[in-house]
């Protein structure tokens, strides 16, 4: 049985026996005061025989009124009261306190599982910051199946997050710090998204990612197009400005409607179809497309193949592909996968 098996066990039992605790509590309270009140008649009222109960049930004890009860079978009845009493308060106070037990060891439980397998990803991006943005880059890269950790400051986002999608891996901290970065894996991950909202955070996680990782790729959030010559030289390998980019996205929506229209389709597509790259290895035996058979698939459309500077569009089935080469296709996650396993196919072969 798994760890979180036994936790939700735990919790499950622990809410039963408050429930039943507190159930027997007002047993307890309504016979108690049916007992006083009948043992008193007309001396005792219902109030203060509910009085009565409530004070030897929460074994709290009494003062006043005590002359009234001195008679051998009511002193046996509130002995008998406080008793239950006695159980009842401990059995409740001892199932709120596994609950609470039961909770921080499932956040602990929790937190040693993520840490354990962001310390087994690799190839994974890691993603510096959580707002609008951020969590539009965190979208697609679920989408297309890539594994990512997220590193934002805002604990309570972070934690509610986790607490409804399973498998969100995430750091809370400064992600331009080195151990945070290191804590992410960075040593093994394929890229980093800085995409603060602020442009010299931004630089700075730039910068401390090649610093910690000189093969990374590193794609910066740049919201003033002044600082994008910055962003490059402290290690940025590309930048995005939203705002450039959304104007540029307007005006295509009024110039060339129809091919936005394609975009979109495809963005919104139930088979999650992206124009894709893969690389071929460089220990990858030079073959011809046919020898791949990468022409037919249903999972995806090869549309070109980069050789360096140039490009070849549809290439043709007597193309002879090379190490280092990046295969452009129109694919799903499925068919990504087709064309990255016939890649290593011809590695192996």
């Amino acid at each position: 049985m798994s760890n979180s098996t036994n936790t939700d066990d735990v919790f499950h039992r622990a809410r039963r026996a408050i429930i039943n605790s507190l159930i027997a509590f007002c047993i307890v309270l309504l016979f108690g005061t049916m007992g006083y009140k009948e043992m008193g008649g007309d001396e005792v009222g219902w109030l203060d025989a509910a009085y009565m109960t409530f004070l030897m049930v929460a074994t709290i004890g009494y003062g006043s009124g005590i002359e009234l009860f001195h008679h051998p079978e009511r002193e046996l009845f509130t002995m008998a009261i406080a008793f239950s009493g006695i159980g009842i308060v401990t059995y409740l106070f001892s199932s709120v306190t596994a609950l609470m037990l039961a909770s921080d060891f499932d956040k602990t439980m929790r937190r040693r599982r993520m840490e354990k397998r962001m310390r087994s990803l690799e190839g994974h991006y890691v993603l510096c910051g959580f707002g609008r943005v951020g969590r539009n880059v965190a979208s697609e890269l679920d989408i297309t199946h890539r594994h990512h950790i997220v590193i934002d400051e805002r604990l309570d986002l972070l934690e509610s997050l986790a607490e409804t999608h399973s498998g969100f891996l995430y750091i809370h901290g400064d992600a331009s710090d080195d151990d945070v970065l290191i804590k992410a894996n960075i040593a093994k991950a394929k890229g980093v998204f800085a995409v603060t909202g602020d442009d010299s955070r931004n630089l700075m996680i730039s910068l401390t990612a090649r610093q910690l990782n000189p093969a990374i790729r590193v794609v910066a959030r740049c919201n003033d197009l002044r600082n994008v010559e910055k962003m490059k030289k402290a290690g940025a390998d590309a930048t995005v400005s939203p705002n450039f980019t959304g104007g540029m996205r307007i005006a295509s929506a009024m110039l060339r409607p129809q091919v936005v229209s394609f975009l979109d389709e495809m963005l919104r597509s139930e088979h999650n179809l992206r124009v894709e790259e893969v690389t071929a290895p460089v220990t990858f035996q030079p073959c011809m497309l046919s020898a791949l058979n990468l022409k037919h698939s249903e999972n995806y459309i090869l549309l070109a193949v980069r050789t360096g500077a140039d490009w070849v569009f549809n290439p043709p089935a007597s193309f002879v592909v090379q190490p280092g080469f990046t295969l452009i296709a129109m694919a799903s996650p499925q068919g990504r996968e087709e064309i990255r396993k016939s890649l290593s196919v011809a590695v192996n072969d």
